[in-house]
């Protein structure tokens, strides 16, 4: 798929450090994790000159067992998760009109392979329990779960409440990359929904992923996750999803992954 997008990726060969942070990050998964990817992660591989973080891919079987592939750029093997989170909300913005704007994200110190694996491994978690409803038509009115019910009309559609003009405009809702001179209205606004981030509101898939992760790095692992804008040093607004009384609410249907 990448090459015929024109793109030269290889397959990337550990090193032991490397194999090292990525045995970590499995052993910080939530234990309904570990048991689900025992049963069905078919195989996961690193390839360099990738254009996305990762992608999650089902694998076909000879039987109706649910396998998957999770493949990762190779390159956030060297990335904290506070840098990688950083680049990827910073994607949000332009900041060319001005300079002085910036996107900081503190997320500790961990790597960022952890956040990302238990991102990918909470879609693979996802499918194959059907914690969100799945279907092939972009404009299918699915059936709610309790992850979706009083949050989502449609798969990749907020319910009303929580559809805002502001984030509709931004990338991961479908728009374009925003002036960063929006980025305190953006945010204030993410404020008023039960999202924990904006790559949260994409879809349903990716809230549920995105929620599980800030929760866990957050709550379990004892690292930040907050989200600065900053004016040259200056903090003029900052967002924590952990502390929104909207995301707060939501935590209670988290127990599931934690109670195997």
């Amino acid at each position: 798929m990448f090459i015929e997008a024109g793109m030269e990726p290889s397959n990337h060969i550990l090193t032991d450090a490397e194999q090292e942070k990525v045995d970590n990050a499995f052993s910080i998964l939530p234990p309904l994790h570990k048991k689900i990817l025992k049963e069905h992660l078919h195989s996961i591989s690193f390839m360099d000159n990738m254009p996305n973080t990762a992608l999650t891919s089902p694998i076909e079987t000879a039987d109706s067992t649910k396998q998957f592939n999770i493949t990762f750029r190779a390159g956030i093997l060297n990335e904290t998760i506070s840098a990688w989170a950083t680049w990827k909300e910073k994607s949000v913005f332009d900041n060319s009109g001005n300079p002085a704007l910036a996107i900081q994200i503190d997320a500790g110190k961990l790597d960022a392979i952890q956040y990302v694996l238990l991102h990918e491994a909470t879609h693979v978690v996802d499918v194959v329990l059907n914690l969100t409803s799945h279907a092939d038509k972009a404009d299918s009115l699915l059936v709610h779960t309790v992850f979706t019910k009083n949050i989502w009309r449609l798969f990749n559609a907020p319910e009303i409440q929580y559809t805002n003009p502001v984030l509709e405009k931004t990338r991961f809702r479908g728009g374009a990359i925003q002036p960063i001179s929006s980025a305190t209205e953006v945010y204030s606004a993410l404020k008023q929904t039960p999202f924990a981030s904006l790559y949260g509101m994409a879809s349903w898939y990716e809230d549920i992923a995105e929620l599980l992760s800030i929760y866990h790095l957050t709550n379990k692992l004892k690292q930040p996750f907050v989200i600065y804008l900053k004016d040259n040093d200056g903090v003029i607004a900052v967002f924590e999803p952990m502390r929104n009384k909207l995301v707060k609410r939501r935590l209670k249907q988290l127990r599931v992954f934690y109670t195997i």
